[in-house]
């Protein structure tokens, strides 16, 4: 599984109104062959930044990057953007989510 958090700095006139903004592109990319998840949380440190935590099948994330609404938020959304987002991209061993066993429920 390919694994990737990014943080997306908004424009603060745009902060409130990123998730109408960014809904199309969300909605193409969920329903993705080989997308595992993509969800967007606004960061409580910073109201202007969001956090997106997103994964795909190893092999689904070049159909990704190269898919048409890809493409159209690579043109569209950047004038949105404080600056460049931070990623962290890595492949992992694993298909999905592991419970946190030190905050086990009973």
């Amino acid at each position: 599984m390919i694994f990737i958090v990014a943080k997306w700095p908004i424009k603060p006139e745009f902060a409130d109104e990123w998730p109408d903004l960014v809904r199309d592109f969300t909605e193409a990319t969920r329903a993705e062959p080989g997308n595992r998840f993509f969800d967007w949380a606004r960061s409580l440190d910073d109201p202007h930044t969001y956090v997106l935590t997103e994964a795909f099948d190893d092999d689904a994330a070049e159909a990704h990057v190269t898919s048409p609404h890809f493409q159209v938020a690579t043109t569209e959304l950047p004038k949105y953007l404080q600056r460049t987002p931070d990623i962290i991209n890595v492949s992992l061993d694993q298909d999905g989510w592991s419970e946190l066993g030190e905050m086990s429920v009973d």
